[in-house]
């Protein structure tokens, strides 16, 4: 059986760094990110990519029925049994989703749902700081902590009720996040 953890936060959280990390730290954990996972799909050259592809390359979002199944794909297809994929759900729709699909395969579990909290500010000041590219500007910033937020505490709720919710700070050192999540994920496997 695969165990899944999905790790979401705010932009600039440090999610994807952290998950990164457990994952060279741990050889039997693997990680994914939801952008990956698609981008990997398309250059496939599968039907599911080429389907990804059309959207994409028009710049519209891929459907939610495929996002899903393209993750829950790559899950059942990992050389590994332990799965870390961060940036998901960013959605009650994808949450909702996913929890559908998964309640239907006794082949993965969803251990928890890590959820690395940042205050706004911080969240802010690590993403112009960063400035990676050109969505890394305080308006683009302002409208996708919207998007992050929005979903926030119904997503919360949900997994909380579930009870594999865990909140993690993510405003102290990546050394000290990375040694809690891990240790954490560790225990839970």
């Amino acid at each position: 059986m695969k165990k899944l953890f999905l790790i979401i936060g705010a932009p600039g959280s440090g999610k994807t760094t952290d998950a990164q990390k457990i994952a060279e730290n741990n050889d039997k954990i693997a990680h994914y990110s939801t952008g990956d996972l698609l981008r990997a799909e398309v250059a496939s050259g599968s039907k599911q990519g080429q389907l990804i592809e059309s959207f994409t390359s028009q710049g519209n979002l891929v459907p939610l029925d495929i996002v899903v199944s393209t993750i829950v794909h790559a899950i059942k297809n990992c050389p590994k049994d332990i799965i870390v994929i961060d940036g998901y759900p960013r959605s009650v729709e994808q949450m909702s989703e996913l929890d559908k699909v998964l309640s239907a395969d006794s082949s993965v579990v969803l251990v928890n749902v890590i959820e690395v909290q940042v205050s706004e500010q911080v969240a802010k000041d690590r993403v112009l700081g960063r400035a990676r590219g050109a969505d890394d500007n305080a308006e683009v910033f302002k409208n996708r902590m919207r998007v992050f937020l929005e979903p926030l505490s119904d997503i919360q709720a949900f997994y909380n009720k579930k009870g594999i919710l865990k909140v993690i700070n993510g405003e102290r050192s990546i050394d000290e996040i990375v040694a809690e999540m891990q240790g954490f994920i560790e225990s839970r496997i």
